[in-house]
């Protein structure tokens, strides 16, 4: 895929509304994309599978993984004055909330404009003015002024999605993207691009890529995508938060502009050794530009994937995004360029002994 084409899939998978559990918008994109690289197909929570038109069975099975929901919002209830209360799908830190614009489902499927609102300056008391409010102190104002009015003209029901409302936008002189949901959308782009890159190939292993919903919720989707493709080994693809700008100059690990961040650890998976090891040497070798990363906190798919089975080797290729779970984050498209030149090099040098080592 051609650097604009790349671009253009970003862009439009940014913008694609799919909060946690209602990916459907993003599912599209990925098929447009896609299709033509293997077969699709969908299990019952809506993870979309693309295996590899090469594909021949008899041979390892490798995972690509990369979680195609984000984080927004569920509608709770409707309040008397025509606010909505709702709550967060995904992790959020209350302050990133209040004075956004966001986008509510109706029941017709379409989405209308919202603000999320919080008690004015003018109104709050001296305890207030300096003080974050609490998720179910805010409402979505959508401009109407009775309950009544939201369910009969607005028509928004209880449990509508909510998702943040953020146009994509490229400045190509400094290769910087901003947008919503690159956590993980520019995963789920590096893994269209690394089985585009691999079209025609000849491998010594088989590759299926898994486009898993709700990891925002606990990984739920991977958990049910492992144990269908029953994957020998698996390379996840995720939007990892940047550390670069707000960590000491000697602990950041995961820079923009730097290439993709390889984690050992996190809350949920300590990287299987010998896979990083390799995947590490291969890019030094390569000049394949990529950071490492030791992380306490925070989870991928992999945490649900390498316990899957009877335990699959597991590395993730992230791609370095600042402010993740906000609005607005920045990302370069030079990391995902090279995130999917890793994984298409990872896959070329697979075969059944090599994964037998990991």
């Amino acid at each position: 895929m051609e650097r604009k084409a790349l671009l253009k899939l970003a862009e439009e998978l940014s913008n694609a509304r799919g909060v946690s559990g209602f990916e459907d918008e993003v599912l599209a994109v990925l098929r447009r994309h896609g299709g033509h690289l293997g077969e699709l197909s969908e299990d019952s929570l809506r993870n979309l599978y693309l295996s590899r038109r090469e594909n021949r069975g008899g041979r390892p099975m490798v995972q690509l993984d990369a979680h195609s929901d984000e984080v927004g919002f569920m509608v709770r209830a409707v309040r008397p004055n025509g606010t909505l209360a709702f709550t967060p799908l995904g992790g959020w830190m209350p302050c990133n909330i209040p004075a956004h614009r966001v986008l509510v489902q109706t029941a017709e499927g379409d989405y209308i404009p919202g603000v999320v609102a919080s008690k004015p300056p003018h109104f709050a008391g001296p305890g207030e003015r300096n003080a974050v409010p609490a998720v179910e102190d805010m409402g979505i104002d959508i401009g109407a002024s009775s309950r009544e009015e939201v369910l009969r003209d607005f028509h928004i029901r209880i449990g509508a999605p909510v998702a943040p409302d953020a146009a994509f936008q490229y400045q190509e002189g400094r290769d910087l993207m901003i947008g919503k949901a690159f956590d993980c959308r520019l995963g789920c782009a590096a893994l269209v691009q690394t089985l585009d890159l691999l079209a025609g190939k000849d491998l010594a292993v088989d590759v299926t890529g898994a486009f898993a919903v709700q990891e925002e919720m606990g990984m739920r989707g991977a958990a049910v995508t492992a144990n269908r493709v029953k994957p020998d080994a698996a390379i996840v693809f995720e939007g990892c938060p940047a550390d670069d700008t707000v960590a000491e100059p000697w602990l950041v690990q995961t820079a923009i502009r730097k290439g993709p961040m390889l984690r050992h650890l996190d809350a949920r998976m300590i990287t299987n050794p010998r896979f990083q090891r390799y995947a590490l040497d291969l890019a030094e070798e390569l000049g394949i530009p990529v950071q490492e990363s030791v992380r306490t906190g925070g989870s991928t798919n992999g945490g649900a994937i390498h316990l899957s089975n009877l335990g699959v080797p597991v590395i993730v290729i992230g791609i370095p995004v600042r402010y993740i779970h906000t609005h607005y984050g920045l990302a370069t498209l030079a990391d995902v360029e090279n995130a999917a030149r890793l994984a298409c090099a990872l896959l070329e040098g697979l075969d059944g002994a090599r994964i037998g080592g990991f």
